[in-house]
C-alpha cells in the first residue's frame, strides 16, 4: 500500500496529464457515437488500452529502486512486444477513408486524439526504459539501444497493421510470426514497401522522441 502511495505521489503529474488527455479522447468518441448513432470507432478504446500496458510496465520498473538484472530482463522482454501498440494508433487514421463527409472533421479529431495519446504513452514509456537501462549499462550503449528499440517499434507497427499480428501471438502463434519475419529479412527486395514503412515510421518516432525528450529535459537559462 505504501508503495502504491509513493508511486502515485512521484508520478502524480504524469498520471494526471495522461488521464486528462485520455478522458478527452473518450468524450470526443462518445460525442461521435451520439451524433452518428454508430460504434464504428469503439475499437480505439481497446487500442488505447493496449497502448497503456507498456507504460504500466515501465512505471512499475522505475518505481523499484532495487531492480536486479533478472527483473530487468524479464520486464524488458515483456515490455518490448507491447511497445508498438502505442504508436500503432497513428495508423488508425487509415479508417478515415470510411467516414461520412459531414462528420469527417469529428472523426479526424477522434482518431487524432487517440493517436496523440498513443504517442505520449510511447514517449513516456521509452523514456522510463531509458532511465532503467542507464542504471545497468554505460551511457555509450544507451543511445544505440534506444535507436534499435525505435526501429523495432516501427517494424512491430508494420507487423500489426499489414500482417495483422498481435503482441500475444509471440506465444500463441510464434512459428507463423517468426516465419514471416525471417521471410521479410531474407527477401528484402520482395518486401521493399515493408522496409520503407519501417524506416520511415521509425524515423518519425525517433524525431518525435528527440523533440519530446528535448522539451521535457530541465534546462537552466
Amino acid at each position: 500500500m505504501n508503495h502504491i502511495k509513493h508511486l502515485l505521489f512521484t508520478r502524480f503529474k504524469t498520471f494526471t496529464l495522461l488521464s486528462a488527455t485520455m478522458v478527452g479522447s473518450m468524450i470526443l468518441l462518445m460525442i461521435r457515437m451520439k451524433l452518428s448513432h454508430s460504434f464504428h470507432f469503439l475499437f480505439l478504446v481497446w487500442n488505447l488500452f493496449l497502448a497503456v500496458i507498456p507504460f504500466l510496465i515501465t512505471t512499475y520498473m522505475t518505481s523499484h529502486d532495487k531492480l536486479n538484472k533478472l527483473s530487468l530482463l524479464f520486464g524488458f522482454l515483456l515490455w518490448l512486444p507491447f511497445l508498438p501498440n502505442a504508436p500503432y494508433i497513428i495508423t488508425d487514421l487509415l479508417h478515415l477513408n470510411g467516414s461520412s463527409t459531414h462528420i469527417m472533421w469529428l472523426d479526424t479529431l477522434v482518431v487524432s486524439s487517440f493517436a496523440l495519446n498513443g504517442l505520449l504513452l510511447f514517449f513516456v514509456s521509452l523514456m522510463d526504459m531509458q532511465k532503467v537501462l542507464s542504471q545497468f549499462f554505460k551511457g555509450k550503449y544507451i543511445n544505440p539501444a534506444i535507436f534499435v528499440i525505435l526501429f523495432l517499434s516501427g517494424f512491430g507497427v508494420y507487423l500489426g497493421r499489414f500482417l495483422r499480428y498481435n503482441s500475444w501471438e509471440i506465444i500463441q502463434n510464434p512459428l507463423s510470426l517468426f516465419n514471416d519475419i525471417i521471410h521479410l529479412i531474407l527477401h528484402p527486395r520482395q518486401h521493399q514497401e515493408a522496409w520503407l514503412f519501417t524506416i520511415l515510421f521509425s524515423g518519425f518516432l525517433s524525431l518525435g522522441y528527440w523533440v519530446y525528450t528535448s522539451m521535457t529535459t530541465n534546462e537552466r537559462y
